[in-house]
């Protein structure tokens, strides 16, 4: 019940960044025979780079009124293109600094896995595709087809847009969406730590709600949580990487070393310099997995 053509502006293989090659099917031509445009990312180092055929087919679907959709780094592509402005827009939450980066003043979702605004789609890559995928095949096919599309990719149901995306890898044990979503925005402003209450208005919610759910889901305040959040982080720098103590600080969200000095110790027993001093060597050191302590 659906066909798909792979369009590009010469009819050459593409490489993708993974090395696998694609053969395009046909060459962009009237965008208006397809029911939507989906725009693969790439690397973002060769988004610059990419031709103006693309850019001037995409801005004439626009003005055409087919829906676009963005996959992962293809919303970059799209906002390039200057045919997201106004749109909301999802973005991974690897790729959110990416983002802020190359289009300033923007403030793209990377706390939900996709993104559905009128005749813009956008998902944050990885299994988000599937799952924007199965809304649009509920949409136009049906939900039985949906579902037996998700079946056959060994996914048991589908998830709707504002599913929490997965980040940093955390330590902990809640199915709270709420809470999922909110860890995720403080893990994104780790190092320019917000409030409480403006973690509550992004999201949409009440401070009290926040705490609230925060208190029946993992015990804890989200201060508390927000805090060994950025100790275990600090942590993990310690422990894997070179850095120094006060640019660790700053990349934490610490005023200064002596600061997070304080902090370590009251939450691990030890300084920071204490346990880079206790380290092991370079063929002992600790994978890469992130715990985060909650209870403050």
């Amino acid at each position: 019940m659906c066909e798909w053509s792979v369009l590009s502006d010469t009819l050459d293989v593409m490489p993708s960044s993974c090395g696998i090659t694609i053969q395009p099917t046909e060459r962009l031509g009237d965008p208006t025979k397809f029911d939507y445009i989906v725009v693969i990312g790439g690397l973002i180092e060769e988004i610059p780079n990419i031709s103006t055929a693309y850019t001037q087919y995409l801005q004439q679907a626009a003005a055409a009124g087919v829906p676009l959709a963005g996959v992962c780094t293809g919303a970059f592509i799209l906002h390039r293109a200057g045919l997201m402005d106004g749109y909301r827009c999802c973005v991974s939450w690897f790729h959110y600094t990416d983002f802020l980066e190359q289009f300033d003043g923007l403030n793209p979702v990377s706390d939900q896995i996709f993104v559905v605004d009128r005749n813009r789609l956008t998902c944050s890559g990885g299994a988000s595709s599937a799952h924007l995928a199965a809304y649009l095949v509920e949409k136009h096919v049906g939900r039985a087809q949906a579902s037996k599309s998700l079946h056959i990719m060994i996914i048991d149901d589908a998830l709707q847009p504002e599913k929490p995306q997965p980040g940093i890898p955390l330590d902990l044990k809640t199915q709270d969406p709420m809470v999922k979503r909110a860890l995720l925005i403080m893990q994104q402003h780790i190092d320019t730590p917000l409030s409480v209450t403006e973690v509550a208005r992004r999201m949409g919610n009440s401070k009290r709600q926040l705490e609230r759910h925060f208190r029946a889901a993992l015990g804890s305040s989200p201060q508390a949580a927000f805090l060994g959040l950025r100790l275990s982080f600090a942590r993990h720098l310690v422990e894997t990487t070179e850095k120094s103590i006060a640019a660790i600080a700053v990349a934490c969200g610490f005023c200064d070393s002596s600061h997070l000095s304080r902090m370590f110790r009251r939450r691990f027993d030890h300084t920071p310099h204490e346990l880079r001093r206790s380290r092991p060597d370079e063929q002992a050191r600790p994978c890469d997995t992130l715990e985060i302590p909650i209870h403050a």
